[in-house]
């Protein structure tokens, strides 16, 4: 399987809500970016390990958000590492705001395994959405 398989399908159950399998393409030590200024990490700073990102990311997304959903739109193949271009899209829960907000994914992977995630977002749009503003 090439390794932009192996994101298309983690992107496919994400959709679909199958964490585990999303997890399962994960590195048992990934490091995982979100962008700077980010409400769910400012500092850029990494969360490590599928549990990190299950426990950090993934369940406040299910908790905060309705209907929080990722639409990638353009896969790009650089060898060991995919970029993907995106949207999100979702009702903040607190704030009652909606977000159509773009997004560039890069993944680093390793043996078929994502050992690295760094993701660039438009981090005022996802800040006025959240009700937040985040400082680094």
């Amino acid at each position: 399987m090439s390794n932009v398989d192996v994101i298309k399908n983690a992107y496919a159950a994400f959709g679909r809500g199958d964490v585990p399998a999303v997890l399962g393409a994960m590195d048992p030590e990934i490091k995982w970016h979100e962008a700077e200024g980010n409400p769910y990490m400012p500092s850029g700073e990494a969360i490590i390990g599928p549990d990190g990102v299950l426990n950090q990311l993934f369940a406040r997304l299910a908790e905060e958000w309705d209907g929080f959903e990722v639409h990638p739109n353009l896969f790009y193949d650089a060898g060991d590492t995919v970029v993907v271009e995106g949207r999100y899209s979702g009702t903040f829960k607190a704030t009652g705001k909606s977000q159509d907000t773009q997004v560039c994914h890069i993944w680093h992977l390793s043996d078929g395994k994502v050992t690295k995630f760094q993701q660039y977002v438009n981090t005022a749009a996802l800040q006025e959405v959240m009700g937040v503003h985040a400082s680094s």
